[in-house]
């Protein structure tokens, strides 16, 4: 095979690839076999897209090159015949809410042009653009809660969880543990305040101000005296200890967690952070003036969160001969037009000096009736794939973090057929990753639909039934690691018979492993769970037996996770003690914002992490960190084989060099309560 026909790979050596070489044909569905870890994926990404991502990036300048996430130069001799790639790998969405499947899809740019040219306005609104209806735009953002839905609070209840507590006992669970939190304590001491009454005992007037106060007092701090004895102190001026600067608990949760480092810290103080929809936009994140804007007789939050089965139901109705919707409103005077642009300029916004005033012509005229339907029909286009893919339970508005690593990849493969890309090598990490049986069929027609647009298809895939449909196999191994990295075969897949070597090949044709009969345990104790509500589980009565390896199952979206994952976790959590909560993705915005997951991870197996820590001189597993000066970090092997880093820190704090505390005599002492 030529260069002029294929990708010729030689010399590959990327992680446990044994200097392989291997010819792939363009134009083709190709599926890379192989046990788990044999290599399949460091021969499609490591190797193939890194190389083709490298050089096209060597034709971007420097500057922005550096700016762009590369995969690193593949330990490889040589790679012929390789086109661009497009990479779509098996990975949890961004951890901001923000992003949602409108927004991976683009669907979203044309609901809110639909909204923008076509939609039903109040008699008195100007027109209002696509940016008006985003609620991750200054222009359409809720001005409340600022586009998230929700309003976070620290209450009372959540710093004072026992109020029958007192100070001294740390009723104030926001305030920190150890020093800093006595030091507080010691603060209020000297402002005069009783610790040793329980909280709910203290005068509302003092509860308030101890939780809330946007005042920060200096004080003289008495370290080791008793209330008694530091009251006498002040009333005689005796030398401090040092001098103290208060803060109030809320202040101190709000602070830490914009400031700390420490994603634990970080952790601790978000549960005193609580949250709810927002009162303005009722969780509808835009504001007021975009929500007004209807289109059959929804705002375009309620149409965002229809499923993609009921959101192209109502394309079906627009596009229909028999939609004829009633024009209605009134043409806004040019003067009226006129003074809402240039309030949009004076704030920053665009003129849109190009674009038609929709509000020269009534709700619903037939000019704005066949942008709508021009606009709709491209929405429904690009509403099949995600339909036949299985996703049709999802909705625009359903956030990427909720979304599995399968979904995800289904979303965005979906999306490239829209893209209409030609002569492009997409690479797919297991597609078929969580996707029900039924579905498969149409993941098919999905990658077929890719080639015969002019593309190739490399995908690492375990399902038969996607290998089976393949055009070319190269399957890899025999084994895993160490035993893996050989090419066994490549070829059209019908040849693999002949590969005796091959694992793949026992299971394809079917000649694997055949279960073994066996007898179910016996199903004596059950665990009943009755009317939960998640998601989309309405008053489910379900039992399961304990002791048992039970399944769950059902197409993609019927509500296993939901079950499973979310409510009956919380519930057994609850039950023994230790709180498990899955709250929607909106509750975890905050942490989810301030707290990117970046995590990396060294390239081998988990076999190969426990061998290499393992040895005779140092048996117990762990490695030591040659750095310099020493410190006390070192590297460990947790118990899935994955390296992790302990980092152990000597607590020593500097009265002045905390934010609560100043030398002495260098701040000015606050007046203290009843002195």
């Amino acid at each position: 095979m030529g260069n002029h026909d294929g990708v010729r790979v030689r010399g590959a050596r990327e992680h446990n690839l044994r200097n392989v070489d291997v010819d792939v044909p363009r134009d083709a569905l190709v599926a890379f076999t192989g046990v788990s870890g044999s290599g399949k994926s460091s021969l499609t990404f490591g190797t193939l897209f890194a190389e083709s991502q490298r050089r096209y990036l060597e034709s971007v300048a420097p500057y922005a090159r550096r700016l762009i996430d590369q995969v690193g130069v593949p330990d490889v001799d040589s790679i012929e015949g390789m086109p661009p790639a497009v990479a779509l790998r098996q990975q949890r969405g961004a951890t901001s809410t923000r992003s949602s499947v409108g927004s991976v899809t683009t669907l979203s740019s044309l609901i809110r042009m639909l909204y923008s040219r076509a939609g039903s306005y109040p008699a008195d609104q100007p027109m209002l653009y696509a940016e008006d209806f985003s609620p991750n735009t200054p222009q359409g953002a809720c001005p409340t809660c600022h586009g998230m839905g929700r309003v976070y609070e620290v209450t009372e209840a959540l710093m004072v969880p026992d109020p029958t507590l007192t100070i001294r006992e740390r009723a104030i669970a926001s305030w920190p543990p150890a020093w800093y939190g006595q030091n507080l304590r010691d603060i209020l001491v000297s402002l005069g305040y009783d610790v040793d009454v329980p909280w709910e005992k203290l005068p509302r007037k003092d509860r308030d101000w101890i939780l809330f106060t946007e005042d920060r007092p200096t004080v003289p701090v008495y370290a080791g005296l008793t209330p008694a004895q530091t009251r006498r102190a002040i009333k005689d001026d005796w030398e401090p200890s040092y001098q103290g600067t208060f803060i109030g608990a809320r202040r101190y949760v709000l602070d830490t967690f914009a400031t700390t480092k420490s994603a634990g810290v970080k952790k601790r103080v978000s549960q005193f952070v609580g949250s709810g929809p927002c009162p303005a936009c009722h969780g509808k994140r835009l504001k007021p003036e975009a929500l007004a804007v209807t289109f059959e007789g929804l705002d375009i939050a309620a149409l965002s969160r229809l499923t993609l089965d009921h959101l192209a139901a109502l394309c079906s109705t627009v596009l229909s001969p028999d939609w004829a919707p009633d024009v209605s409103g009134e043409v806004l005077d040019k003067k009226t037009r006129r003074s809402a642009v240039k309030a949009r300029v004076e704030a920053g916004g665009s003129a849109h000096a190009g674009a038609p005033d929709v509000r020269q012509t009534l709700n619903m005229s037939a000019e704005k009736r066949a942008a709508a339907q021009r606009l709709v029909a491209d929405l429904q286009e690009r509403l099949q794939p995600l339909i036949s893919l299985g996703l049709g339970y999802l909705s625009l508005a359903r956030s990427t973090p909720t979304l599995s690593g399968g979904e995800l990849q289904r979303v965005r493969l979906a999306t490239q057929l829209s893209s209409q890309l030609f002569g492009v090598v997409y690479v797919l990490d297991e597609p078929s990753a969580g996707l029900h049986p039924r579905d498969r069929d149409a993941l098919r027609d999905i990658l077929q639909g890719l080639k015969r647009s002019g593309n190739s298809v490399f995908v690492v895939e375990h399902s038969l039934d996607i290998i089976a449909a393949a055009d070319w196999l190269v399957d890899i191994g025999p084994g895993a690691g160490v035993d893996g990295g050989q090419i066994l075969y490549s070829g059209p897949p019908a040849g693999l018979t002949e590969v005796t070597e091959s694992v793949t090949r026992r299971y394809l044709f079917g000649k694997g492993a055949q279960n073994s009969p066996r007898t179910p345990r016996d199903r004596s104790n059950w665990l009943e769970l009755a009317d939960v509500r998640r998601n989309n589980l309405h008053d489910l009565r379900v039992s399961v037996p304990l002791r048992c390896l039970t399944a769950v199952t059902g197409v993609s979206g019927s509500g296993k996770s939901s079950l499973v994952a979310h409510a009956l976790a919380e519930i057994v959590g609850d039950h023994l003690g230790r709180p498990v909560r899955f709250d929607d993705a909106g509750d975890d915005d905050l942490l989810a914002e301030a707290t990117p997951a970046a995590s990396a991870r060294w390239s081998a197996t988990p076999t190969a992490y426990a061998e290499s820590c393992a040895s005779t001189r140092n048996p117990s597993g762990v490695r030591r960190a040659p750095m310099s000066p020493p410190t006390p970090v070192c590297s460990t092997t947790s118990d899935d084989g994955s390296p992790r880093l302990r980092r152990h820190r000597l607590g020593a704090t500097n009265p002045g060099d905390s934010p609560s505390t100043s030398p002495v005599g260098v701040a000015q002492p606050a007046k203290v309560k009843g002195g």
